[in-house]
């Protein structure tokens, strides 16, 4: 929501905003316009052809019912159908010639009902069959579909209902079929379904026009292979006399039933067959979608050339400077007046931000440089009263030997101390004079204190600020030292690999850091307190901070069994 609010509050948002509120308005109405000019036209010419299919199924429909009639009636009148039924008081010449009468009266009424392929006549009782064969190309199709009507007859499936036209698939095509039983003889006709579409052929459906007949589920009885490839839908849901289907190409899909017979007759116009009846508003259409984008493109140079360019420089040189880019400049360019004003305003501001923020540096390098060094001379006064408690204790128990070891180690640090004015020293002295302060410790408590340092060559001229490590080594022996276990210090220094920052450790073997004191420390909260307890981890903490910033990092942690351990990273060689 944060980035979506400067979007809609910028400039060149409302000045889009306004031009589409103008020009919207206006292709909505042409789209609307269009769009029921299309429906019109399509209207009109799904309803043409609605009345076309309506009435092509009637002519369809009558020549069924007619041939329905005659073989209905035929089964009822014939005296020779007798004849087809077994009865052993027939002669054979009896027989042969019902069948010859039958053949020639369905011969002749065959070449009455055009629309029809074969009249037949099958005989259960002698198994055999006649038919008309004004079908096919070929003796061998005639053959086949005889043969295959023939073994259908022969043992009609459940499906197949006597009386009704039937659609049944064959082994090649989709046949309607009809057909009465008069105690073991059949009367029927059938027609292969392509024959229906043929007249469809001579109809101007457009160049991907079809017709087709489908089942009454809807399911393609001719054409499938176009239905798929074109990817219709012949079943879409749609209170119009129409429906529009197709995925690349789009057909306009006509529907009509059979009354005689369980099939549709469908025909597909392709929609682009019907808009290219509609030139002028063709024209029209494109002439307004044309003006439009031109308008609009017209629109966007002249909004780009006065208003979106002059304002992208300043925001991108406003960017720069929230970067920290005070020597960006606006350049002159030949613009408008006001946009004159604010080059030259703005770039007047940067000059007067930069003079102002170099002062404010100034002083705050000056205010961290006295803070810091403030710092440094707080441990001075802290490690002197423990220095002078060491030398009266020596001194109570008359051992003048380690008195003198003692006052050089001493007189070492504090010469450390004196000199130590910068705000580095090398890692090699910072480790001499740590070791020299655990050697303090370690002539005092002789059998309860001992401590190892670790620290490669290649680190030691590497520079650090000065008394972090003996701050921290300090803070151990006085928190975790007692006379009834021994203690140990360890201190661990190497590069690390992955960041190539300096890692020192410090490890001893007391109780560790307190849950509170270590809870605080991990939450970056001040320990120090009116006594100036722990006030050296503060000093430590706030010196990286001041001179490292974020690229150094300290770590507080008991390790289990091993007691506090304290970890600072470092850069190598900052100076």
């Amino acid at each position: 929501m944060r980035t979506i609010k400067p979007i809609l509050n910028s400039l060149v948002f409302k000045l889009f905003l306004c031009i589409t509120l103008i020009i919207g308005p206006l292709m909505v109405v042409h789209i609307i316009y269009t769009h029921y000019a299309v429906e019109v036209v399509r209207n009109q010419v799904a309803q043409s052809n609605q009345n076309m299919l309506n009435i092509y199924m009637n002519q369809i429909d009558q020549s069924l019912e007619g041939v329905s009639n005659y073989i209905f009636n035929l089964s009822q009148n014939n005296t020779d159908l007798y004849y087809m039924q077994y009865n052993e008081n027939f002669e054979l010449n009896d027989y042969e010639e019902a069948k010859i009468r039958l053949f020639h009266s369905i011969a002749n009424q065959s070449d009455f009902y055009t629309a029809i392929d074969s009249i037949f006549i099958y005989s259960s009782a002698y198994k055999d069959f006649i038919n008309t064969q004004k079908f096919a190309d070929t003796f061998l199709e005639r053959n086949s579909a005889r043969e295959e009507i023939r073994q259908l007859i022969a043992d009609p499936p459940e499906q197949l209902m006597e009386g009704s036209w039937n659609i049944w698939k064959g082994a090649k095509n989709y046949y309607l079929l009809q057909y009465f039983n008069v105690n073991g003889v059949y009367i029927g006709a059938w027609v292969n379904m392509e024959r229906l579409i043929k007249p469809f052929k001579y109809i101007d459906f457009g160049e991907t026009g079809q017709a087709l007949l489908t089942t009454t589920e809807l399911i393609p009885i001719t054409n499938k292979k176009f239905i798929e490839e074109k990817q219709i839908n012949l079943t879409p849901k749609t209170k119009e006399n129409y429906a529009i289907s197709g995925n690349n190409d789009r057909f306009v899909l006509m529907r009509e039933k059979s009354e005689s017979g369980d099939f549709y007759l469908a025909a597909l116009i392709p929609e682009s067959e019907i808009l290219e009846r509609l030139p002028y508003l063709q024209r029209i259409s494109s002439i307004i979608t044309l003006a439009a984008i031109l308008f609009f493109l017209f629109f966007i140079f002249i909004m780009r050339k006065i208003f979106l360019e002059p304002i992208n420089r300043i925001v991108s040189a406003m960017k720069k400077l929230r970067k920290g880019d005070l020597d960006e400049r606006l350049p002159t360019y030949r613009n408008s007046t006001e946009f004159e004003v604010m080059n030259a305003t703005f770039n007047h501001m940067i000059s007067e931000i930069k003079d102002l923020k170099i002062n404010v540096y100034e002083e705050k390098l000056n205010l961290q440089r006295a803070e810091l060094k403030h710092l440094q001379l707080q441990i001075n006064p802290h490690f002197f009263l423990n220095s002078l408690n060491i030398i009266y204790n020596l001194a109570t128990v008359k051992e003048f030997s380690l008195i003198q070891e003692m006052s050089k180690c001493l007189a070492n640090y504090f010469r450390f101390m004196f000199r130590s004015n910068s705000y580095f020293v090398s890692l090699e002295d910072e480790i001499k004079h740590t070791e020299n302060y655990l050697r303090i410790q370690q002539l005092r408590f002789p059998e309860t204190f001992l401590y190892f340092v670790e620290v490669p060559d290649e680190l030691k001229k590497c520079n650090i600020p000065p008394l972090i490590i003996q701050t921290i080594a300090e803070n151990s022996i006085k928190h975790a030292f007692n006379f009834d276990e021994q203690l140990e210090i360890h201190i661990k220094i190497k590069q690390d690999e992955d960041s190539g920052l300096i890692h020192i450790k410090i490890k001893d073997t007391g109780d560790g850091f307190p849950e509170d004191v270590l809870y605080s420390l991990k939450k970056n909260e001040s320990l120090t307190n009116s006594e100036g307890e722990r006030i050296g981890i503060w000093n430590v903490k706030k010196r990286l901070t001041l001179l490292y910033g974020e690229s150094s990092k300290i770590r507080f942690s008991n390790e289990q069994g091993k007691g506090a351990t304290v970890q600072i990273w470092i850069p190598k060689d900052l100076i």
